[in-house]
């Protein structure tokens, strides 16, 4: 029995290990995406953004965050502590639990880090090109290390929305629509790209520097989506929770694939005839935020239904806050991550008996509010004390000349 249980551990703490890994092979992911749909002169600073936040995570994670997220508080009110002098599990305390601690410890810190990681990379796209360096690296401090994680203990921890019945799976609320939330906040006390529109109410396009790079990267995210929703399952070692964990995967990928189908064809019937690149991309992520909510009980069937709404709701959500709102998104990750995540938390209520409608929209609208209200904070504070814009001079020459120093493609640009 102990040779059984020791092996199980050992299996799923491996497999915990590299679904973690696959989900912060999407932080390349994001940056590829995001250097692609900002032009060349902001590139290499959306490229430190990416790198700066996910050390950021990974420290404020580290230091209070994880303890937040899953301490011993109660209801609304976390508890709070540090991982910084770790632990994990004893052998003795894996042998007498007679199975019931499936993994190691830090496994699972570590793969909880990569998400809130994930949960900051949606900001950086959704203000680029005119947020001053420093001021978003201030707010990934407190987002990562407090914004964040009090939200994740409401639901992952135990906490009230868990008690209420709110669910789900692997984040559509809990890492997308968190990171949507404060990206609106920060957007909306941002303004838009300098000429983005016009005096009379007109939109101007500005088109990416490198769609092959924003196709790389949605790829990536693509991939490292499988350990997203197929490392949430927890546990593999066995046959149930392998059938579970092949079927989570297969849902993933049919749902991406519908979502980037019904985007283009959108882009097509409603586009002027033209598929646009853009939009098939995003309705690929859509498609995959969708699911993420419950990528196990619905079929694949089911799962391609989820992804094609999913991509058609992209598509009106990117336009809508584009010409309508006159939100500038650059990467449209507000309507990707915020209105497909509102859509995949109310999905699951399809598929899950367990679920209800009072419930997801009870965690919909705290997640929301809680975000939006904690974020809009934070990013007034920044704007008041060292402001959160660059300057029109800055803005256009580019970020990369006024916060870098360095550009992405100096043979092009000089």
């Amino acid at each position: 029995m102990e040779e059984v249980i020791q092996l199980s551990y050992a299996v799923d703490t491996l497999y915990f290990l590299v679904m973690g890994a696959l989900v912060m092979f999407m932080a390349p992911g994001f940056a590829m995406l995001e250097a692609g749909m900002v032009r060349s002169k902001s590139t290499s600073e959306i490229l430190t953004k990416n790198i700066a936040l996910f050390s950021i995570a990974s420290l404020m994670y580290l230091i209070c965050g994880y303890s937040i997220m899953y301490s011993d508080g109660a209801g609304w009110f976390p508890g709070f502590g540090s991982y910084l002098g770790g632990g994990d599990n004893s052998v003795e305390d894996v042998l007498s639990s007679g199975g019931d601690v499936y993994y190691s410890g830090a496994s699972d810190f570590f793969f909880q880090v990569v998400f809130v990681a994930t949960a900051m990379s949606i900001i950086s796209g959704a203000v680029a090109e005119r947020m001053k360096l420093l001021s978003f690296l201030i707010f990934a401090v407190v987002m990562t290390g407090f914004i964040y994680p009090v939200q994740g203990f409401w639901k992952w921890g135990g906490g009230a929305l868990d008690e209420a019945g709110f669910l789900d799976f692997a984040g559509s609320g809990v890492v997308h629509m968190c990171g949507a939330a404060a990206a609106l906040a920060g957007v909306i006390l941002l303004g838009a790209r300098k000429g983005k529109y016009g005096p009379n109410g007109e939109v101007n396009a500005i088109p990416g520097a490198n769609m092959p790079l924003a196709t790389l990267g949605t790829f990536i995210l693509w991939f490292g989506w499988f350990g997203f929703n197929g490392g949430s399952e927890l546990v593999i070692s066995n046959i149930e929770e392998a059938n579970a964990v092949a079927l989570i995967f297969v849902n993933t990928n049919t749902a991406a694939a519908a979502g980037a189908i019904a985007a283009l064809l959108a882009s097509l019937l409603f586009g002027g005839g033209k598929a646009d690149l853009t939009m098939a991309l995003n309705g690929a992520l859509a498609g995959l935020v969708s699911i993420t909510a419950e990528p196990l009980t619905p079929t694949p069937g089911m799962a391609l239904v989820v992804g094609a709404i999913g991509g058609v709701i992209v598509y009106f959500s990117i336009l809508g806050l584009d010409k309508v709102l006159k939100i500038d998104d650059p990467v449209g990750a507000i309507s990707v991550h915020g209105s497909c995540g509102i859509w995949g938390l109310f999905a699951v209520c399809l598929t899950n008996p367990d679920a209800t409608v009072g419930a997801q929209i009870m965690g919909i609208v705290v997640i929301f509010l809680w975000t939006f209200i904690t974020s809009g904070v934070v990013w007034f504070i920044l704007k008041m004390a060292i402001g959160i814009r660059i300057s029109e001079e800055e803005e256009d020459a580019g970020a990369d000349a006024t916060d870098i120093g360095i550009e992405a493609y100096p043979e092009f640009t000089r």
